[in-house]
C-alpha cells in the first residue's frame, strides 16, 4: 500500500497549526496590500489584515503560489510519501489549478502527483481535503482519491451574502455606477457556487432579507438537489466573531439535525468581497466513506 499525502492551500480554511494536527500540508496562498506581498496565517493574522482594510486608502489584490514554492512542497513530501494529492482551490476561481495541473505533468512528478479539480473554496475545500486524508487512511491509492474527489466535484452548494459591493466594483465585476446605487439602496448581493464559477444568485435589500434569501436556498438544495444523501453542513465569514456565532446559531436552529462547522474565509477570498459577509454551504460525504 502506497503512503499519500494531501496538500492543499489556504484557502481551505485549514491554518497551519490545524495542518500539524490533521496530518496535511497547507501551502499559504499569497495576497498584497499596497502592493507588499503578504501570506496568510505566516506574517499576517485576520486581526491585521481587517485593520489594515479599515483605511480606505489600503490597496489590497492577489496572487498565486509560485511554481517553484509548488514544486519544492512537492519534492520535500515526496522524500517521506509515495504519491500526492494536492487539492487546490477551484479552477473557475482561481488559476492556481491550471499552474498545478501543469507543473504535475513534469517527468518527476508524473504518475506520483495527482491534482483534484474538484470546484471547491473554503468550507467545502476543507470538507474535500479532510476526506481525502480519510480515504488515504483507509487505504486509497492517489489516483483512486483524485477520481473520487472529482467525481464528485458538483456535489456541494454555497450561497455568499457580500456586505459591501466596493470590492466587487474594483475587481470589475460591478461599474462604479451600480456599486455607487447599491450602497445608497442598502443592495446585499448573494452569490453562489455550485458549478465552476462565482455567479449572482439574488439582489436582497440589507442582511434580514439576505439571510432569508441565503436559508431558504440551502434548505431546498437540502431537502430537493441532495434529497436522501448525507451532507456536511458548513458555515463562513469575514465579519466580527461575535456577528459569526451568531449566523451560525441561526444556522443552526433552522437545520437542528446538522452539526453545523465554522471557518473564517481566507484572507485571498476576502481580498475580493471584503469585511461583513457571511456564507452558508454543504458537501456530500463520498459514499466510499458511508
Amino acid at each position: 500500500m502506497s503512503k499519500v499525502c494531501i496538500i492543499t492551500d489556504s484557502n481551505s480554511g485549514i491554518t497551519q497549526s490545524e495542518s500539524k494536527e490533521l496530518g496535511i500540508v497547507v501551502i499559504p496562498m499569497p495576497f498584497y496590500i499596497n502592493e507588499v506581498q503578504h501570506f496568510e496565517d505566516i506574517d499576517m493574522t485576520q486581526e491585521e489584515f481587517y485593520e489594515a482594510l479599515m483605511d480606505e486608502k489600503t490597496e489590497v489584490s492577489t496572487s498565486q503560489p509560485s511554481p517553484d514554492t509548488i514544486m519544492q512542497t512537492w519534492r520535500e513530501n515526496l522524500e517521506e510519501y509515495d504519491e500526492i494529492v494536492h487539492i487546490p482551490m477551484s479552477s473557475g476561481i482561481s488559476s492556481s489549478c491550471a499552474t498545478a495541473m501543469m507543473l504535475a505533468q513534469e517527468e518527476e512528478f508524473e504518475g506520483k502527483v495527482f491534482v483534484v479539480d474538484n470546484q471547491r473554496i473554503s468550507v467545502t475545500q476543507r470538507r474535500s481535503v479532510q476526506q481525502a486524508k480519510e480515504l488515504a487512511e483507509r487505504g486509497y491509492s492517489a489516483k483512486e482519491i483524485h477520481d473520487i474527489l472529482f467525481r464528485d466535484k458538483f456535489q456541494s452548494s454555497i450561497y455568499i451574502m457580500v456586505n459591501t459591493l466596493k470590492y466587487l466594483r474594483k475587481g470589475g465585476r460591478l461599474t462604479p455606477a451600480v456599486a455607487a446605487i447599491g450602497t445608497v439602496l442598502r443592495i446585499k448581493p448573494v452569490l453562489q457556487i455550485q458549478g465552476e464559477k462565482l455567479d449572482s444568485f439574488s439582489k436582497s435589500r440589507g442582511w434580514k432579507s439576505a439571510k432569508k434569501t441565503m436559508l431558504d436556498a440551502m434548505e431546498k438544495d437540502l431537502t430537493e438537489r441532495f434529497a436522501g444523501q448525507e451532507m456536511y453542513l458548513q458555515v463562513a465569514y469575514t465579519c466580527s466573531a461575535e456577528e459569526a456565532e451568531e449566523w451560525k446559531a441561526e444556522v443552526e436552529n433552522r437545520f437542528p439535525e446538522y452539526e453545523v462547522h465554522m471557518d473564517p474565509l481566507s484572507l485571498s477570498v476576502a481580498c475580493h468581497i471584503g469585511h461583513g459577509a457571511r456564507a452558508i454551504a454543504c458537501s456530500r460525504k463520498v459514499p466510499e466513506l458511508s
